[in-house]
């Protein structure tokens, strides 16, 4: 191995062995290497989110492993959110740092946790640590992801990025419905996924590891409208300041139009975080579908999701505008959920039916979410374009917070999940095994059966019993004897079980109905004051006058390169 000198005179290393550490790129990349960078910085947001959301996949099998309370669980996620919300604030030293290594050395650690720590995790504390410290590195590849994306991209081409760029929740959100809806029936362990999660996370480190490169500060410190500009962006690089762009960051950053927008994100997403922490849980438990369903209707949810944001990005960059489509699918969002709310009241509702609802309430996510995420680095650009994973960092501390508060309330709201997420499944089990014994016990007076109980021989209570069967079944005697022998079959620890939790259950089944609904209400509410808020950011609501502008952008750099070269 051989060394050379950097720039303060130290003797760094040469070859394959720097380029695992000093990234930088100091010429604007060819199309090629751009994509490649870009595709890298999806693949890691994938799986990062992956190995974030594995737990939602088998929750419920989670809870009843380590015994915990519904309330318990969802603080989990609570806590996780807040230490992510503060390490997307560390992250913001990405403007001075970098964020090639942070995403890099960020999916090692968190490839090993979710390979090795989380499906060993001997406690329920030791894994609510173990989430805490996942979701702290969550928090500044948060921040570094995006950051990149918007260097690689310039503002004509920016919604098609961050559309990709927002795949990686999405997708993430989709590999984790496909994959466990097709291994948990012969895979039943839930470490199992934690396993498989983490094995996927550390190839895609390797992927980073020796490709992901970044531009220099002097690059990535300029706006760069359109991919003509490359040229004067390399030529103005040689002149700036660094360090003089970066005085004072947040005091740059925290106005209405970063601050404002990104709260606006943070309470429009409730729905979505909602989907990713609960749906399984939701659809189990209000609707009995198999752990396998729940998580298949994910699989429509997030494909459709990750569909729309492509289209929608790329349809953004044509028309050259923002917010139309910010409006349009807020609009559309609260539309469908409150659709999706309604059918709480409705548990005949069918697989089917859940489909075409929330596929359409993805779309509607999607068409507001891909142009924002453009939108929202435009206007940290219009404020400082050195300073943009500053801004990412406001964005995502505010995120972070605003999903910790609301999800903290969450057990509040529907207070009575605790029995079905506990006994919910086993109590449904062993309610459809012994379907036709529990229709005879029914009919059964309670004393007769206590006797019966104690006593299996006692003459009266037999009579008794076996009259009633027949009075309320319409059956003859030597049915209603072969019914009530199956009724002694059942095994005692069964009948127990749904004689001390099935009316838990089924009070809880009542009454978290109404308290999902309110929910829902909430996540409508968030969606709603997404709208306003969008007029104080960057963007035209006109193409045409968005047109305009990029017209007369590039008679500015087709005059100032001739001016360089003159």
């Amino acid at each position: 191995m051989t060394a050379i000198a950097d720039t303060a005179g130290k003797i760094q290393p040469n070859g394959w062995l720097r380029g695992l550490w000093f990234r930088q790129l100091d010429h604007y990349p060819s199309t090629g290497k751009r994509l490649l960078n870009l595709g890298i910085v999806v693949a890691a947001t994938v799986v990062l989110y992956y190995e974030l959301y594995v737990a939602g996949a088998v929750a419920t099998e989670i809870i009843a492993h380590y015994h915990m309370s519904f309330p318990y669980y969802v603080y989990i996620s609570v806590v996780g959110n807040l230490v992510g919300a503060f390490s997307s604030i560390v992250a913001g030293l990405a403007d001075r740092w970098g964020r090639a290594n942070m995403v890099a050395y960020g999916l090692a650690l968190t490839g090993v946790l979710t390979l090795f720590a989380l499906p060993n995790a001997p406690d329920k504390w030791s894994f609510a640590v173990l989430v805490a410290i996942l979701s702290f590195v969550e928090g500044i590849i948060l921040v570094a992801t995006p950051a990149l994306v918007r260097d690689f991209s310039p503002q004509l081409g920016r919604a098609s990025a961050m559309g990709f760029w927002t795949l990686g929740p999405v997708v993430g959100s989709l590999a984790l419905a496909v994959i466990s809806s097709n291994t948990i029936g012969f895979l039943p362990a839930w470490q199992t996924q934690f396993v498989i999660c983490g094995a996927i996370g550390l190839v895609v480190f390797v992927v980073a590891l020796f490709g992901l490169r970044e531009l220099s500060p002097q690059l990535r410190d300029q706006l760069m409208v359109s991919i003509r500009d490359r040229q004067l962006v390399e030529a103005r690089a040689k002149g700036i300041d660094v360090s003089e762009s970066l005085k004072h960051p947040w005091r740059q950053m925290l106005h209405l139009d970063i601050v404002g927008s990104a709260f606006a994100i943070a309470v429009f997403l409730i729905i979505y975080y909602t989907a990713v922490g609960f749906f399984t849980i939701y659809f189990t438990t209000i609707f009995g579908y198999s752990l396998a369903e729940a998580n298949s209707l994910g699989n429509w949810f997030w494909a459709i999701d990750a569909a729309a944001l492509i289209v929608v990005g790329i349809v953004s960059d044509r028309t050259k505008v923002r917010k139309p489509f910010m409006v349009g699918g807020a609009v559309g969002s609260v539309i469908m959920t409150i659709v999706f709310a309604e059918r709480v009241n409705h548990p005949e509702t069918s697989y089917a039916t859940f489909v075409w609802i929330i596929s359409l309430m993805a779309v509607c996510l999607a068409i507001a979410y891909a142009p924002w995420m453009a939108s929202f680095t435009e206007t940290v650009e219009r404020r400082n374009p050195a300073l943009t994973a500053t801004g990412l960092a406001v964005w995502g501390w505010i995120v972070r917070m605003v999903v910790a508060i609301s999800i903290g309330a969450l057990p509040f709201v529907v207070s009575s999940m605790t029995p079905l997420v506990q006994y919910g499944t086993e109590v449904q089990t062993l309610s459809t095994k012994y379907e036709s014994q529990l229709a005879t016990i029914k009919v059964i007076d309670p004393a007769t059966l206590k006797t019966l109980g104690t006593n299996p021989r006692d003459t009266a209570a037999l009579t008794k019993a076996l009259g009633e069967i027949s009075t309320a079944q319409h059956v003859d005697a030597a049915t209603a004897a072969e019914k009530l022998r199956a009724v002694a079959a059942v095994p005692k620890t069964d009948l127990a079980f749904l004689q001390t939790y099935g009316p838990q259950v089924q009070q809880a089944a009542a009454a978290t109905r109404g308290q999902w609904q309110i929910w829902w209400w909430v996540c409508v509410a968030g969606e709603a004051l997404f709208i306003p808020l969008i007029f104080v950011m960057a963007g035209r609501w006109s193409p045409r006058r968005a047109r305009e502008d990029a017209e007369e952008h590039e008679r500015l750099v087709r005059k100032e390169l001739a001016a360089l070269h003159d």
